[in-house]
């Protein structure tokens, strides 16, 4: 039986949940979200918690049972409280801006970088060279910040870069060290 598979999970005050035969949708303050239940994967919800169950012990279905509990948990969460990526751009001369629905970064291209940003997704920029992204989707999210940090990935002889808040970069010697 899979550990985080059998665990109820439980719903806050004021989310709403509706399971049809292929699909759960679950609406909260923030925003609603919705997921496609794979085969063999039974959802219910009884006594206020949500129940995720399989209808076979095949070793597909037993790989689904604890991803689809998951990923209702960071919906339910989502719903409720939102997920939040926090970024920092680390060089001279780098920073950011929001605007509109665009935000640009100055990397010290010879361009500055626009990037659109998704729907469902809020980029704040309170220091330009910090920024946050923020939404009710923890894929999307994760996926915004990935995109954002790829435009210049933290280079290890000096540091420069975008990086996520409180990740380590190993600091490699020069050739002059060397």
């Amino acid at each position: 039986m899979s550990r985080i598979g059998k665990r109820p999970i439980d719903m806050p005050q004021g989310v709403k949940v509706s399971i049809d035969a292929t699909s759960i949708t679950v609406e909260g303050s923030k925003g609603k979200l919705k997921l496609d239940i794979q085969e063999n994967i039974k959802v219910e919800t009884k006594d206020n918690a949500i129940i995720v169950s399989r209808t076979s012990d095949e070793k597909e279905c037993l790989m689904k049972h604890g991803l689809m509990r998951a990923l209702i948990n960071n919906m339910v969460m989502g719903v409720t409280e939102g997920f939040a990526k926090e970024l920092e751009i680390i060089g001279v001369g780098f920073k950011a801006q929001v605007s509109d629905k665009k935000l640009v970064l100055n990397l010290g291209f010879s361009h500055p970088v626009e990037y659109e940003i998704p729907e469902g997704i809020t980029i704040e920029a309170p220091k330009p060279t910090q920024l946050k992204v923020s939404g009710i989707d923890k894929q999307l999210v994760g996926e915004v910040a990935a995109e954002i940090r790829d435009f210049y990935k933290p280079e290890p002889y000096k540091g420069k870069g975008i990086r996520y808040v409180g990740e380590y970069v190993r600091k490699k010697a020069g050739k002059t060290v060397a």
